[in-house]
């Protein structure tokens, strides 16, 4: 898979999350609008991918890290949320991803 479907997994991922978490706080708000959509702007070096109308990560395009923001385009070492390979390992619907509990059997 390149970089281009990974990306684009990440934002369906993102966006369905936030989308789910919203409709439970909030089940009068209308999630249909563009407002509630996750775009992602592929740049030489990292990938922005936005939410809300702001940016939310940004992933470093060689490596497939994610990472959050300082401010828009500016990556924010200090807050590593794994790769686009983990994805399933990250909860993606509050204000910052957060580890998902290890499912025991």
């Amino acid at each position: 898979m390149g970089i281009q479907e990974a990306l684009q997994r990440f934002a369906e991922r993102l966006e369905s999350e936030q989308r789910a978490r919203l409709a439970r706080e909030y089940p009068k708000l209308d999630l249909t609008t563009e407002q509630y959509r996750a775009r992602v702007a592929v740049g030489l070096k990292y990938s922005l991918v936005d939410f809300g109308g702001s940016g939310k990560y940004m992933v470093v395009n060689a490596t497939g890290e994610i990472f959050g923001i300082k401010s828009y385009g500016v990556i924010h070492r200090g807050h590593a949320y794994g790769t686009l390979g983990t994805l399933n390992a990250w909860d993606w619907g509050g204000y910052a991803a957060t580890p998902r509990k290890a499912v025991t059997v």
